[in-house]
């Protein structure tokens, strides 16, 4: 077996690129979702290592003196941060010459030939679902022989291996809890709107829907919702709570935890059994039977992409959803005590200065507890990028989709709204929806009643309004 590293490398101050997120970028409060796609194939290889670097507040220097002994490499990128990346890559390079490194992410599934060319220290990269790729690999398989990469030969040559089948028996990949416990410090990642510390693993990969601008289905993980078995997903949580009884929620990161809804209920009543606090990500038309069986069972919050509240729009971005459907679900949230964490994006195809003023009411009226709202990124392999680029909205001077800090931009432009329009739109609908009276006094209530979210909020005030600051002087 060889000597592997996997590494989430050192980037921008506070980018959160881990594998968990949709979008790569720095966040208006600092946050770490946890690097799950690179913890499921270090459970797979014996004697290997995680580094997630961002978290850890790692610089080079400790990264460096590792792979001195090290024979294998297997980096996590992304398109914002593929430039830097590579620079990481040829400094790791020549610390130790002899290295083998390759690259995983979405970025480089879709771009396996460009991603080569472009990055020279790199030995390889892999292409859709690489758990087993990269265990081969591990295990000294010569690379002509590893279904699922693309590679550099020995002349220099880029290969192009035949696909690898995508993995259907969710059960036979190994607990990334053991990962967590070996290799990372739980307390270092953070999400504003969950417990803290919290875990969060997959109970499955794949998202039935098809939202044209969603990375992970359309260039890693498919559209068949492929799944754990909920004793499986038990047994983790069971394992995970042993092993760090500090926890105080767990979040389930599938793309649509609640695509199977039979099965969703029976994870929720094996959860019920053991007290957990947990939540999860949902498409907003859950209906309230569900609804209540999994309140009853543990649910905390759902995660909810709303993403507008122009009806023309969700039908533009292939959403699935109705705009009276969503409200109709929100209220039964609200009603059943069930926190939501709204997200929204703005400058999707369609938008117009009328249609982002109608999601700002949209969002105000539903009143999620909390909510994020990002801005339209057209990631390579996606229905958007090929729509943005086929009709000309995408400026390609802004196609790394963040600025030189990490901070997300504006990149699709329309001849009726232009970049720094949609761009403000964000600050009106963060100050719309959080500087009115109900909200401010619900805050504030929050916060009197626990000490611990007194210190938080404030936190992540001061962290918000700075993020704000920024963006005027971007």
């Amino acid at each position: 077996m060889m000597k592997t590293l996997f590494l989430q490398p050192p980037s921008f101050d506070g980018f959160d690129g881990g594998a968990g997120s949709r979008y790569q970028a720095k966040r208006e409060i600092r946050s770490f979702w946890y690097p799950t796609w690179l913890a499921q194939p270090a459970a797979l290889v014996e004697g290997s290592r995680l580094i997630d670097a961002p978290p850890a507040r790692m610089g080079m220097e400790p990264i460096l003196q590792d792979v001195r002994n090290r024979d294998l490499v297997v980096m996590h990128t992304s398109t914002p941060s593929f430039a830097s990346d590579v620079r990481v890559a040829q400094m790791l390079k020549d610390a130790n010459p002899s290295l083998k490194i390759g690259m995983v992410g979405a970025k480089v599934a879709v771009q396996p030939e460009e991603s080569l060319l472009k990055g020279g220290p790199v030995d390889f990269v892999a292409r859709n679902e690489f758990d087993f790729t990269i265990k081969e690999i591990a295990e000294g398989r010569d690379l002509k022989d590893v279904d699922g990469i693309s590679w550099r030969n020995d002349e220099g040559v880029i290969v192009h291996n035949r696909d690898r089948a995508m993995i259907e028996n969710m059960d036979s990949l190994p607990f990334v809890t053991e990962v967590y416990k070996r290799d990372l410090k739980i307390e270092d990642y953070f999400i504003g709107y969950l417990m803290h510390p919290y875990i969060s693993i997959y109970t499955g990969r794949g998202c039935k829907s098809r939202c044209t601008f969603c990375l992970w289905p359309q260039t890693v993980g498919g559209h068949n919702y492929r799944t754990r078995s909920p004793e499986h997903v038990a047994a983790e949580i069971r394992l995970a709570r042993q092993y760090f009884p500090q926890v105080k929620e767990f979040f389930f990161d599938d793309d649509t935890f609640t695509d199977d809804l039979p099965r969703a209920e029976a994870i929720a009543r094996e959860l019920g059994k053991m007290g957990v606090t947990w939540s999860c990500n949902a498409k907003a038309n859950v209906p309230r039977k569900t609804l209540e069986v999994l309140k009853d069972n543990g649910l905390r919050l759902l995660l909810v992409g709303y993403e507008s509240g122009n009806q023309q729009i969700l039908h533009n971005i292939k959403k699935g959803m109705r705009v009276e459907v969503a409200r109709e679900f929100t209220k039964n949230c609200h009603e059943l005590g069930i926190k939501i964490h709204g997200t929204f994006i703005l400058g999707l195809p369609g938008e117009t200065k009328e249609t982002i003023q109608e999601t700002i009411k949209f969002a105000t009226e539903i009143n999620p507890h909390t909510l994020q709202v990002s801005l339209a990124a057209p990631y390579p392999g996606t229905f958007l990028h090929k729509q943005a680029t086929e009709n000309g909205w995408l400026d390609e001077g802004n196609a790394e989709l963040i600025d030189e800090n990490g901070v997300q931009i504006a990149p699709l432009h329309y001849p009726h709204l232009s970049h720094t329009e949609i761009f403000g739109s964000v600050e009106e609908f963060y100050r719309k929806f959080y500087f009115r009276a109900p909200k401010i006094a619900s805050i504030v209530g929050e916060m009197v009643r626990s000490p611990q979210m007194m210190k938080r909020r404030l936190r992540e005030g001061v962290e918000f309004f700075q993020f704000l600051r920024d963006r005027r002087a971007a």
